[in-house]
């Protein structure tokens, strides 16, 4: 009975922790190199934030894609990029809602705020948006990007879409 008990409490023990959905992180395998992944992808996100793009060298490749709505975009357009952002949102937070990773790929559900003054191509005035990140790496460095918005958020801040004030409020349960 004593037995049955301890298998019993271990199974329950170790489905209550696999079952423990509080972390932002999971990676298929718990590797260097997918460890490696995430902090690149990190070093990005920080970029973004504080407009410092020193460490993009140490985090992209030097033959990097962004494929972007401009086209395809490389590491110099990257650091161009993060300065433009910074310049226009000084105030862009970037709230990582879950990350998955593994030997080759970081994707990362976001959650972009931030104040915008009114230049690239965006109307002065709140930002807040949704985004899928997915970064191809090799050898611990991006190596391609891609970026997925929801439209009608986009179209929300521009001005062209009245959504129900129900809608945002409804979208917040990740």
């Amino acid at each position: 009975m004593t037995k049955i008990l301890f298998v019993l409490s271990t199974g329950l023990l170790c489905f209550f922790a696999a079952c423990n959905s509080d972390s932002k992180v999971e990676s298929s395998s718990d590797n260097s190199m997918t460890q490696k992944n995430l902090e690149s992808s990190r070093i990005v996100n920080k970029a973004f934030e504080t407009g410092d793009h020193s460490m993009i060298d140490s985090a992209v490749a030097s033959d990097f894609v962004d494929h972007s709505e401009h086209g395809d975009m490389g590491r110099d357009s990257l650091k161009a990029m993060i300065t433009m952002v910074h310049k226009a949102m000084p105030d862009v937070k970037m709230e990582v809602i879950k990350e998955l990773a593994d030997n080759d790929y970081v994707f990362t559900m976001m959650h972009f705020t931030g104040t915008c003054d009114g230049s690239m191509g965006m109307p002065k005035g709140p930002v807040d948006m949704h985004q899928i990140q997915v970064v191809r790496f090799k050898d611990g460095k991006g190596v391609e990007h891609w970026a997925y918005t929801e439209n009608s958020e986009v179209m929300k801040m521009m001005g062209q879409m009245n959504m129900p004030k129900g809608d945002s409020a409804k979208r917040k349960t990740y």
